[in-house]
């Protein structure tokens, strides 16, 4: 063990994890493998949040628990644990955990749309990434529905790790996303004037899931 190794959050989250579960979460090597997780685990949103632990644990997550798991991931192979936060009008807000490769960003992100799901690391600015949503992110009216996005929350900068192995501490890691600054991304003028999605970018949108979903 090296020194120190005991003070590391993510090594402290191993070792709650059975050997089982430390299996699935070291084989998470990079993004790729990260996403490829996300999308098996079980879509679940209720009233409750999960912590990475209940998530791998019980295989279920919604968009915001399964960034939480992406980051603690991301950061078990040398990134910073950052999240941001979509914010939207009319429509849920969605959650990515964010990486730079080469000075340039991607993403990670749970999500039963699939065109809100990873993104890889090809864009210049944090703007450039969230931008590439835009087209895909459509409530049940089919109106264009983001707005905005966060900068990136650290999660080292919270004041414990207990988000990783406590429900209860995830409502911490959700406060401290409120209060991060968020970035308007268009006037209110530019986007009362935009069409509904077309029929091929919602079926596209739609694809492997259900109207729903779609929030209403």
């Amino acid at each position: 063990m090296m020194r120190g190794e005991t003070m590391n959050p993510v090594f402290e989250f191993e070792k709650a994890l059975t050997r089982r579960e430390r299996r699935v979460f070291r084989s998470l090597a990079n993004p790729e493998k990260i996403q490829q997780y996300l999308d098996r685990v079980r879509y679940c949103d209720d009233d409750n949040y999960h912590c990475p632990l209940t998530v791998i644990r019980k295989n279920i997550g919604c968009c915001f628990e399964g960034a939480l798991v992406a980051a603690v991931a991301l950061c078990r192979i040398g990134h910073p644990p950052l999240v941001i936060e979509i914010t939207s009008e009319g429509d849920d807000d969605h959650v990515l955990a964010v990486y730079r490769k080469n000075g340039l960003w991607g993403a990670v992100a749970k999500s039963i749309f699939p065109g809100l799901r990873s993104r890889q690391p090809v864009y210049k600015t944090l703007r450039e990434l969230v931008m590439s949503y835009f087209e895909f992110y459509f409530n049940a009216r089919r109106q264009r529905t983001m707005r905005g996005y966060s900068l990136p929350l650290n999660l080292r900068s919270l004041a414990d790790s207990q988000w990783m192995l406590d429900d209860a501490a995830v409502e911490k890691v959700n406060k401290a996303l409120d209060k991060t600054r968020h970035v308007r991304l268009f006037k209110r003028a530019a986007v009362c004037k935009l069409p509904k999605v077309d029929f091929w970018t919602f079926k596209a949108g739609m694809c492997g899931t259900s109207a729903k979903y779609l929030h209403r």
